[in-house]
């Protein structure tokens, strides 16, 4: 698709973890909790703004009616995270790097920092709201010579970390709740995807350029504003990895498109909004001898039966205009959010073990003609009443395109649905906190702390460690550039080894399925010591990572263990290498110094990972001269 026809735009939110030494407003510690040592229970209820309105994304949260359960560490939470406490100041180390950045940026610093509550009640904070505060507006940076605009920087807390999602009970660890974040919101770009993708790039790299940030996987988020021409704005949170970026891009591109086309068609059918959902049956018994193995489920443990009338919807809820793209997809993703099996449409039956007369009979009992479509519902009678509310609503939505709302992106680079976006109700004042003065002094105090650029840092750092550029870009760009210094200063095994074991060949691993996020520096950093002390060979840190990631393994010493890749001493080497010669002495006398190579094979399949394959080379290399002679 084109996505200058299309009128592509896109803003992105970068939320970046803050690189200091406590939380934004206790002095826990930022570290990830290990294990937890503590629980408790908690209900999450919508409160009013303070005009009286509730807002839509909160209420969405409460119909789901979840209980929330949190863990606690020693160390990492206190009672200020269990919001049995006041919060403390506000971290000045994590308000002198926001201002630090705002300079970055060329922004318009506050005069005043007023921290307000956002309402967020999915469990991910124990108050139900989330602080945050306006710390600069305005700015720009510069992407391949074109200016980019920014239109906040603010400063706020992270949210807790989800650790489980049973049915009716949300697990959050609150080690990560507080951790400061900076979110920085950017104008609205357009252009090709790997257009929009430089721009993500490039602040991504400004920020990790300042030193100044967490590193890691997860201490990064890119929600991205995504809208197309005729559509509206729709939010995708989640967003981690540049590549996953844009193909959330370019499916949101296509999905939006297509619901614009079923619109079109829905609008030439001259469909009245306020006739979706005119007519609400209970179907139960008419289901009640279906063989669909899902219906007796939902029967089995009481469920009922609704049945949505859709006037002049027929054949458009199953309508693909492209493939995958239709609203019976959408529903499907909606009703899991109350946590229901059963929803089926008119377009798809009979099917499913729903036989024709049943669909003939659901029908006449909602009076619906041959130009109409019906959705049937099924749950527990709390739920799917909320579920029918819900279902109309998209139903209603679907003639007017792209609804406004908060999707959320999958790994496989698609987005489901999330919630309603929030409206001005989500946010009103922290009463707690008095507001913070921001004097000329401050910023011209912090001036001189304003980070070099991102080229400037990869060419220092080449340049310390004798790195080529594409190298030393490479290293910085990923989440262990702090333990790769920490290994070039504290081993004596080359930085371009390291550098390159930490980047091509952790990517080589990561795309055979393996997961990365294993390798803590402490496993990284005790890798490359035992490669130091001679306790291990090149060839086998490759050996060991992919031993790791593959979980056959929980330290580096079992690992070594499991591969078989202790390192031998000369004379064992020795012996065995005569003894490869010797079993293809015939191979020798035929091919005289050109017998090397298959002598290299038949060494390294043996030895591969228990000794240097240099030495292992020179010494057969040696050997076979000698025998020659």
């Amino acid at each position: 698709m084109d996505s200058a026809s299309l009128d592509l735009k896109v803003g992105f939110e970068i939320h970046q973890q803050l690189a200091t030494r406590s939380k934004l407003f206790c002095n826990c510690s930022c570290e990830e909790a290990q294990k937890y040592d503590h629980s408790f229970v908690r209900k999450l209820r919508p409160t009013q703004s303070e005009l009286g309105a509730y807002d839509p994304a909160a209420m969405f949260e409460f119909s789901k009616m979840r209980t929330v359960e949190y863990h606690t560490a020693f160390g990492s939470s206190c009672l200020v995270e269990a919001d049995e406490e006041p919060p403390h100041d506000i971290s000045k180390e994590a308000l002198e790097t926001a201002l630090i950045f705002s300079l970055a940026f060329h922004s318009k610093v506050m005069d005043e920092v007023h921290v307000m509550r956002k309402l967020v009640i999915d469990g991910s904070n124990t108050t139900g709201f989330q602080r945050t505060m306006l710390v600069a507006s305005g700015g720009h940076f510069v992407v391949a010579g074109k200016k980019i605009g920014v239109q906040s920087i603010c400063l706020e807390e992270d949210a807790a970390k989800l650790i489980g999602d049973e049915k009716g009970v949300r697990k959050f660890g609150l080690d990560r709740l507080g951790v400061p974040l900076i979110e920085i919101a950017l104008e609205p770009v357009t252009g090709k995807s790997d257009d929009i993708m430089l721009v993500a790039l490039t602040l991504g790299r400004l920020l990790r350029a300042s030193k100044l940030v967490a590193r890691g996987l997860g201490s990064i988020r890119q929600d991205v504003n995504i809208s197309v021409q005729n559509g509206a704005v729709v939010e995708v949170k989640g967003v981690q990895q540049l590549d996953q970026l844009v193909k959330v891009i370019e499916h949101e591109m296509q999905r939006q498109h297509g619901l614009i086309v079923i619109a079109e068609k829905l609008k030439g059918r001259k469909v009245d909004v306020s006739n979706v959902g005119d007519k609400i049956e209970d179907i139960t018994d008419i289901l009640g001898k279906a063989q669909s193995k899902i219906v007796k489920k939902i029967l089995d443990v009481g469920g009922l039966f609704k049945a949505i009338r859709v006037p002049a919807f027929a054949g458009m809820i199953g309508f693909e205009p492209y493939p995958d793209i239709r609203i019976g997809k959408e529903l499907g993703k909606l009703v899991t959010f109350y946590e229901l099996d059963g929803v089926f449409h008119s377009d798809e039956l009979p099917n499913y073990g729903i036989t024709e007369q049943e669909v003939a009979a659901v029908r006449s009992r909602l009076q619906a003609s041959d130009n109409d479509a019906f959705v049937i519902v099924g749950g527990p009678k709390d739920r799917a009443k909320f579920a029918c509310d819900a279902i109309i609503r998209r139903l209603q939505a679907a003639v007017n395109g792209v609804p406004a709302e908060t999707r959320a992106a999958t790994q496989d680079g698609k987005t489901m649905y999330l919630r309603p976006r929030p409206g001005a109700a989500r946010m009103y004042p922290e009463t707690d906190i008095p507001t913070i003065p921001v004097t000329d002094s401050m910023l011209n105090a912090l001036s001189d702390k304003v980070p070099r650029s991102w080229d400037e840092m990869v060419d220092s750092l080449a340049k310390k460690y004798n790195l080529n550029k594409k190298l030393a870009s490479q290293i910085f760009d990923s989440n262990y550039l702090g333990v790769f210094e920490e290994i070039a200063s504290a081993t004596k095994v080359q930085p371009t080894f390291v550098a390159s074991k930490l980047t091509e060949d952790l990517i080589g691993l990561q795309r055979q399925g393996l997961d990365a996020s294993i390798l803590s520096d402490n496993l990284i950093k005790d890798i490359f010591a035992k490669l130091d002390s001679g306790s291990i060979a090149k060839e086998s840190v490759n050996i060991i990572f992919e031993r790791l990631m593959k979980n056959e393994a929980r330290t580096v010493d079992e690992a070594i263990k499991a591969a078989g890749v202790s390192t031998i001493n000369d004379e064992e080497l020795g012996k065995g290498l005569d003894k490869i010669i010797n079993d293809n002495i015939a191979v020798v006398k035929e091919k005289g110094m050109s017998a090397l190579s298959t002598l290299m094979g038949r060494a390294m399949a043996e030895y591969r990972g228990k000794a240097d394959g240099q030495k292992i080379n020179a010494m057969v290399k040696d050997k076979l001269q000698k025998l020659l002679k």
